[in-house]
């Protein structure tokens, strides 16, 4: 990709149009969870129609947000995303704990569980990166370290698309777009068969259902699928790259959940079409038992590999975008001053590509991963409340500024998407008291970094 011509400093390279941001989307969300929440639904809410009734709100849900946070991109198209909304809203700080607790946990540590679970997946053919194969092993003091083959195997893929982002935007967005088709494909062509093909099982859709304890089950079965969604704002952070982003980067944030909820929703229809729902709350790989039923002992071994494509591609999405959010974060003197460069050839930001890799690499060997991020879910689903707001806040502190598009449905559609926000907030604080205040204990360590870093950054501006 020709770099822009400038004589300043290097920028990031306006390369994306629509169909790039639904496939970022797409590839974003598209991970581990269709292969195996559902199992974990149907230990809560043992009901065919159910089950299904809660992936098509928790879509509906997911698109509310979506069409949010597409005023929002539309308004501030910049790398970043998130940072920006919340900065421009609420101040600084808040964009900057934002930032903090994606470095620190939420981006790298979901990056580091993704490769960790490839290397699981990746372990069913090669069986040299298989978690159950001890690579190191070793003890300091009173704790044990060890290191498998699964997380020699997430960390060099990590690696690895480290690389391809650091070279270049197409590059990186180059590979995502093929791995996301490779993962459609899959999907399409599963969920296909599975409708075509004589079903294993009998769903009953419309049986009777039980009120007692119903409401409780709907909650748990809604977190789940939510969380199965997770990824979809990725394409707000890459605003500074997409080429028309007033019209692209709505197109393809809404049209990439869209696409997801249909083919999650007909993923669960092959599911209760060949297993009974009273033993998909026993299979945490629903997806290869499914497939097995239906196809055979080779439809398990193909399932496996496309949720190793999956992971893979879910891993990349996340490497490139979430890089952009501190490179904002540098620029405004609120992180590492050496995080505020992007590449003289590349046009990338490249040292937060790296920063981002070394750390999740690092978390990725610690075996930490899970145990942080237990920590930031509640900070996680706050942030999303708080920009769902931000989109009220804005209309009425900023009425001037440009709106290239404007949420369907205002305000209704937000006030949606915030509400189910804040019920998953309260619910976590319910399940997880301990874990959430440790949460916001990280927020609050973000507190004297934010000032350290404005005071320097101040003391540098005056020394000019």
């Amino acid at each position: 990709m020709k770099a822009p011509e400038s004589s300043g400093p290097p920028q990031l390279v306006r390369g994306l149009g629509a169909l790039d941001g639904a496939l970022i989307t797409i590839g974003s969300i598209l991970g581990t969870g269709i292969f195996i929440t559902t199992a974990d639904i149907a230990r809560a809410l043992p009901h065919a129609g159910l089950i299904l009734a809660v992936w098509i709100v928790g879509g509906l849900l997911t698109l509310a947000g979506a069409l949010t946070y597409a005023e929002l991109g539309a308004m501030f198209p910049k790398a970043g995303g998130q940072y920006h909304f919340l900065k421009e809203a609420y101040g600084p700080l808040w964009g900057f704990l934002f930032g903090w607790a994606s470095f620190l946990v939420i981006m790298s540590g979901g990056i580091a569980t993704l490769a960790v679970g490839f290397g699981e997946y990746l372990g069913a053919f090669l069986p040299f990166f298989a978690s159950s194969h001890v690579l190191f092993e070793t003890t300091l003091g009173t704790h044990r370290v060890a290191v498998n083959g699964g997380q020699l195997g997430g960390a060099l893929a990590i690696v690895f698309l480290t690389a391809v982002n650091y070279i270049g935007l197409r590059e990186g967005a180059g590979l995502q777009n093929v791995v996301t088709w490779i993962k459609v494909g899959s999907i399409v062509g599963l969920g296909v068969l599975g409708v075509v093909l004589p079903a294993a099982a009998a769903p009953q859709l419309f049986a009777p259902v039980a009120s007692n304890g119903l409401y409780a089950a709907l909650g748990v079965a809604m977190i789940a699928v939510l969380w199965s969604f997770d990824g979809w704002y990725a394409v707000t952070n890459l605003g500074g790259e997409m080429r028309r982003p007033e019209r692209d980067l709505p197109l393809g944030l809404i049209g990439g959940t869209a696409v997801v909820t249909l083919l999650y929703v007909v993923m669960n229809v092959v599911y209760i079409r060949a297993l009974p729902v009273e033993s998909m709350g026993s299979l945490p790989r629903i997806g290869e038992a499914a497939a097995s039923v239906l196809f055979g002992p080779r439809g398990g071994q193909l399932i496996t590999a496309a949720v190793l494509v999956s992971t893979f591609g879910c891993i990349s999405a996340t490497i490139l975008y979430a890089a952009r959010i501190y490179l904002p974060m540098a620029q405004d003197g609120v992180f590492f001053p050496a995080l505020a460069k992007v590449h003289p050839k590349y046009n990338t930001p490249s040292a937060c590509i790296l920063a981002q890799g070394v750390w999740a690499t690092v978390l990725t060997f610690s075996g930490s991963y899970e145990q942080l991020y237990t920590y930031v879910v509640f900070a996680v689903v706050l942030f999303h409340a708080l920009t769902g707001i931000a989109v009220m806040v804005l209309r009425r502190s900023q009425p001037a500024t440009p709106r290239p598009y404007r949420v369907w449905g205002y305000p209704v559609v937000p006030l949606i998407f915030v509400a189910s926000c804040l019920a998953l907030v309260l619910n976590t604080l319910l399940e997880k008291p301990v874990e959430s205040g440790l949460g916001l204990g990280l927020l609050v360590l973000g507190l004297p970094a934010f000032a350290y870093w404005r005071r320097a950054s101040r003391l540098k501006a005056a020394a000019r």
